[in-house]
């Protein structure tokens, strides 16, 4: 067999392979401590649709100031965002603090069919 046949097959399976996969990305959400209930509910809108391609969601709070000796009002902030959700997101990772930043990673949730 010709090497150059075999590297042009092996090429243009790698290219087919590539070409079915789907890549997910990573969007993220920038939340404040004192957000309002109008704003908080464009924000999960933004995010079901996130959700709804297939990505993941990144959900950030960043702590200025006195929010930081407060950081247990932020973690109600995100436990809030998560309920409106309803359903459509699973939690890879609960809200926790790293440095002067609330982290949560949400992924979409699967469909179930066995409810019938």
């Amino acid at each position: 067999m010709d090497y150059g046949k075999f590297r042009f097959e092996t090429l243009k399976k790698e290219k087919e392979a590539k070409k079915n996969q789907k890549t997910v990305e990573v969007k993220e959400i920038w939340l404040s401590m004192t957000i309002d209930v109008g704003d908080l509910n464009v924000k999960a809108k933004q995010t079901v649709k996130f959700l709804a391609s297939g990505n993941k969601v990144k959900v950030s709070i960043r702590l200025r100031g006195r929010q930081n000796a407060h950081s247990d009002l932020g973690l109600d902030v995100m436990d809030k965002f998560f309920e409106m959700l309803e359903g459509k997101a699973v939690m890879d990772k609960k809200p926790g603090l790293e440095g002067r930043t609330i982290i949560m990673i949400l992924s979409p949730a699967k469909a179930d069919n066995s409810k019938k």
